[in-house]
């Protein structure tokens, strides 16, 4: 919730430009309020799951440098 209300704050800053993600992110604080804790961890968990592959198959498109021998090593974890 409160991650929700720093973004609100910020794009209510400019609500022109922002009118429509200031409704959207609204609709997300209401859908967290009512969903159980343990619907939004494994709704968090696909999250952060699915941004963990996009970063590993971007630093591995790179194919250069430190990031691809990090990444590598993180997913030979799983």
């Amino acid at each position: 919730m409160e991650f929700c209300d720093r973004v609100l704050a910020k794009w209510g800053k400019n609500p022109a430009n922002n009118a429509n993600h200031i409704l959207a992110m609204n609709a997300v604080k209401t859908s967290v309020l009512w969903t159980d804790d343990e619907s939004l961890k494994a709704i968090w968990s696909e999250i952060i799951s699915w941004t963990f592959e996009l970063l590993y198959e971007n630093a591995m498109a790179q194919n250069e440098g430190e990031w691809v021998d990090v990444m590598k090593k993180l997913r030979n974890k799983q």
